[in-house]
């Protein structure tokens, strides 16, 4: 049985300034959870404490075995990548009463005197380093959460490597305390530099600089992606798979035959919470497909591996894009396709189309013509061969 009631109080600084409600809940507590720092400043002497290890489970088992009032203290606000998901998880969110403080986040637009409503936050607690640096590459303000194993120097390296536009760096470190510190510098002076361990680093974009995280766009032209002799879907026909995928926020996104990669690399840049696996049998083009999405900033997963066969090593796919194989890799996306899924493929054959449409049930021809300059600078159209975009399951 869950105790009687639970309260999450976050903590700004030392914790001395608590809400009325607070310190009511924190008088009254019969066990008071929290950091060995928290518990010092501002658990009453005549409460059980419970100290916050490295153990996360084992606390959340000791909560359950009480009866009373328990009081949960964190930094800021719980909330925000906080205690409060763990504590919702296990007992519920009608078992919880919060009272937060400002986040972390907040604390440090405020010490640069920044607004942060439009900046993108991403946390590198138990998380790869990598989802950071896609977002920094990805939106021109950025908070990161860096952590002793994803330190902030770490960062400021793989930013490096990764090619990432100059930025305005400031680490703000013990944020609410007595010796709190705000340095700002750039991608080197961050690279270089010893942070604390447990520190926000808010990157910006130069003045003047595109912002990346403004703009939505798909279809890109051929020539944006390296491919070989002309392997690589067509930018219309690739804006119109990209609809009819109709891509969730996140999930599992299968690319088959990708080539050059191109499907995949874009549903990457339109919906980064998606897990991308481009498959492609050929060594050299899955090398190619690692060089394009680096050079896009996008997160792919690449497999060298022959379809249907490799699939089985793939997680179940929430959508499905087919750009190269037989029927007999359509049937094995269809089995492995989660409820709801999505599937679309292409094909230059009819026959092809039409027994792709009979299991998937929806099927259109994308013919592009595209304008070409004569030599006396008038213009003519020059038609793309045609293609045929099936998708499905109808529902």
């Amino acid at each position: 049985m869950p105790p009687e009631s639970i309260v999450v109080i976050g903590l700004h600084g030392q914790g001395a300034e608590l809400s009325k409600p607070a310190r009511r809940a924190l008088d009254q507590a019969d066990v008071v959870v929290g950091g060995r720092r928290h518990l010092s400043a501002v658990a009453p002497d005549a409460a059980r404490t419970i100290p916050i290890g490295g153990d996360l489970p084992a606390v959340l088992d000791e909560i359950e075995r009480e009866a009373g009032l328990v009081v949960v203290l964190a930094s800021g606000d719980p909330g925000f990548f906080g205690m409060v998901r763990p504590l919702a998880a296990r007992f519920g969110p009608s078992h919880l009463e919060v009272h937060p403080a400002p986040s972390s986040v907040a604390l440090a637009f405020a010490r640069i005197g920044r607004s942060w409503d439009d900046a993108f936050v991403v946390s590198a607690h138990g998380r790869p380093l990598a989802e950071a640096v896609d977002e920094v590459i990805r939106h021109p303000k950025v908070a990161v959460l860096v952590s002793p194993d994803n330190s902030a120097a770490l960062l400021g390296r793989a930013l490096i490597v990764a090619g990432a536009p100059c930025r305005t760096v400031a680490v703000c470190s013990r944020l609410g305390l007595d010796d709190e510190r705000v340095t700002e510098t750039d991608l080197a002076g961050l690279a270089a530099g010893e942070w604390e361990p447990l520190s926000v680093v808010v990157l910006l974009a130069e003045p003047g600089a595109p912002s990346e995280g403004k703009t939505l766009a798909w279809g890109r032209s051929e020539d944006a992606f390296s491919h070989r002799n002309r392997m690589v879907t067509k930018a219309e026909v690739r804006a119109v798979a990209l609809g009819k995928l109709d891509l969730p926020a996140s999930g599992v996104l299968w690319d088959i035959g990708a080539g050059s990669g191109s499907v995949a690399i874009e549903s990457a840049l339109v919906r980064p919470g998606l897990s991308v696996h481009a498959v492609e049998r050929s060594a050299d083009d899955a090398a190619r497909i690692v060089v394009n999405a680096s050079s896009f900033g996008a997160s792919v997963q690449v497999m060298v591996g022959e379809a249907p066969e490799c699939l089985s090593e793939l997680p179940d796919p929430d959508r499905v894009f087919v750009g190269g194989g037989g029927l007999d890799v359509l049937e094995a996306c269809i089995a492995r396709s989660r409820p709801y899924g999505q599937i679309v493929a292409t094909y230059a054959a009819i026959e092809r189309a039409a027994e792709a449409c009979d299991r998937l049930g929806s099927l259109t021809q994308v013919a592009v013509a595209r304008g070409r300059r004569l030599p006396d600078g008038g213009l003519r159209l020059e038609a793309e061969n045609p293609v045929f975009v099936v998708w499905g399951p109808r529902r």
